[in-house]
């Protein structure tokens, strides 16, 4: 059973067992795949931010972009293209201007390589934490704790999506039908899920801020763990989010 996040001494620890960390591995390699940059870091600051940008310095590619304006601009393709869009790239990469959707495609096209470099870059910290867990402990250093956070949010709006929960009206109708749901019906085991993923980002999330978090999870269980030495277990999220 996951226990939450909580500060020892500089870094954050938290403990996932097996299941729990097969599962969160597999929802941000999706989540990763979906968000991958088209033009991938290459180490080099300066060229990295150019090609975030939708630019190249290439004479080659310059005279191809020049081809490209004989055609229409690089914005107007850009908002044809959005109709074959993922919905959830729309949570993900919201768009900067609602109101006019050349603008829109243009800010796109300067910023969402960049956008999308980043959020992938915290889904590789939060991949490779998992993938280094010792035991069930999951530990965080002070760079990784906000990667972390960041790619917990992008999971949860990915899911969130997938399930058709867009607005708070659409997480309340969905909360109030898993009273009714079948047990083997795949959106109830979505639901505990994301709930799951909210515990987990709150416990990071207060862990981070500094909040003394032992007489919550106190509360929860009376045993010690031998794997979170002097730290009051927790026995997870509170009723329905646990898994």
């Amino acid at each position: 059973m996951a226990r939450a996040f909580l500060r020892e001494q500089d870094c954050y620890v938290g403990l996932l067992e097996s299941t729990e960390r097969t599962v969160l591995h597999g929802l941000m390699q999706q989540t990763r795949l979906l968000l991958s940059p088209e033009i991938e870091p290459t180490g080099d600051a300066f060229d990295d931010l150019v090609a975030s940008m939708g630019v190249s310095l290439s004479a080659a590619d310059q005279r191809a972009d020049d081809a490209d304006d004989a055609e229409g601009t690089a914005a107007e393709a850009d908002s044809a293209s959005l109709a074959d869009r993922d919905p959830a790239l729309d949570r993900l990469l919201p768009t900067a201007h609602r109101g006019d959707d050349q603008i829109a495609a243009e800010f796109r096209r300067l910023t969402e390589e960049g956008l999308r470099q980043r959020k992938s870059g915290n889904l590789d910290v939060a991949l490779a934490c998992i993938d280094e867990a010792v035991g069930n402990r999951v530990v965080l250093d002070e760079s990784q704790a906000p990667a972390f956070l960041m790619a917990l949010t992008d999971v949860r709006l990915l899911l969130g999506e997938r399930m058709g929960m867009r607005t708070e009206e659409d997480a309340e109708a969905l909360h109030a039908a898993m009273d009714d749901i079948d047990d083997d019906d795949p959106l109830g085991y979505a639901m505990a899920w994301y709930d799951f993923l909210t515990w987990l980002q709150e416990t990071l999330t207060q862990a981070l801020m500094g909040t003394d978090l032992r007489e919550v999870v106190a509360a929860y269980d009376d045993d010690l763990d031998d794997d979170l030495e002097d730290t009051p277990d927790d026995d997870g999220p509170p009723a329905g989010g646990r898994v």
